[in-house]
């Protein structure tokens, strides 16, 4: 038996991100694709979809404190250098169940639109500041068989409107 909580289905939850959208009056554009589950598939399907790609991370760190740290995916972010530079313990990958507890959504569909289903504040978003300098920036839609096209401040203006303020950081890669 499955500790994840029963969850609205991938439908549910991809309508009430567009009505969250369309009453903040942001800007947007999907595209349908198979379900990828890795950036790699995600390369491989998405052809010549412009603007920047994301890798979303959910993580903890041991004093249970949790995370989303969004970047371009293809940095190859330096866990230990990010945990230091915040000031934190030592991060790990937040667990499925967690996951699905606080952000609403399963492995494979991690995007900071999921930061809407944290009505209780317990995750603090990071925003590479370099994907932010790219338009428009793509990510899942809360299921993982779409990618919705957002400009960077429309998508900050969304995680603002959700009750989060993001880090917006220059993030630590490794060498």
């Amino acid at each position: 038996m499955s500790d994840i909580p029963d969850l609205p289905s991938p439908e549910e939850r991809e309508e009430a991100l567009y009505q969250r959208l369309r009453a903040l009056f942001i800007d947007w554009k999907t595209y349908t694709h198979a379900p990828v589950f890795t950036v790699e598939e995600a390369r491989t399907l998405r052809g010549t979809l412009p603007g920047g790609h994301s890798k979303n991370l959910f993580l903890e760190d041991r004093g249970g404190k949790l995370f989303l740290v969004v970047t371009r995916e293809e940095l190859r972010l330096d866990l230990n250098a990010l945990a230091k530079a915040l000031s934190r313990p030592r991060f790990s990958f937040g667990k499925p169940e967690l996951l699905a507890a606080t952000l609403g959504i399963t492995p494979g569909a991690v995007t900071p639109f999921a930061l809407m289903n944290d009505t209780s504040g317990l995750v603090t978003a990071i925003f590479d500041e370099g994907l932010l300098a790219i338009d428009p920036v793509n990510f899942h839609p809360l299921r993982n068989d779409r990618t919705t096209a957002i400009s960077p401040a429309g998508l900050l203006s969304f995680v603002r409107a959700c009750g989060h303020e993001p880090l917006i950081l220059k993030l630590p890669e490794h060498a």
